[in-house]
């Protein structure tokens, strides 16, 4: 089943719990680009100055190379400038961190062990978190 056009986090776990095995949204580069990254604790809004002197990685979990390479107030400093690096980065994470999700339902087959409405349940909260 294919779902078009819907796409933060949590939506797409529940899509998944409705048999749904394909999406396409812009909202990983949309949101990026405005400075919202997604990460399996919750969401960050970049801009807030709340990340002015944050100079952790921008997400120790996430797979891509720059959630490790790029710290929080880097791309907070970014971001207020203007500079087109920021959606960039912020892009890039978004779209590796729904890769991670979809994989994570998928492949740790909590799907086929029968534990994906308990990961489920887990992860909205965490998902929809505004940190």
């Amino acid at each position: 089943r294919y779902l078009m056009g819907v796409g933060n986090p949590t939506t797409l776990v529940r899509g998944v719990a409705c048999g749904v095995d394909m999406f396409d949204c812009v909202m990983p580069t949309r949101n990026g680009r405005n400075g919202q990254l997604f990460t399996a604790e919750g969401i960050i809004n970049i801009r807030n100055k709340k990340w002015e002197a944050d100079f952790s990685p921008i997400d120790p979990e996430g797979t891509a190379f720059v959630d490790r390479l790029y710290s929080k107030a880097y791309l907070h400093h970014l971001c207020v400038c203007g500079e087109m690096l920021a959606a960039e980065i912020a892009s890039l994470h978004n779209i590796a961190f729904y890769m991670w999700l979809v994989d994570e339902a998928r492949r740790r087959e909590h799907i086929a062990a029968g534990d994906f409405a308990a990961w489920k349940e887990l992860m909205i909260p965490r998902l929809s978190r505004r940190l």
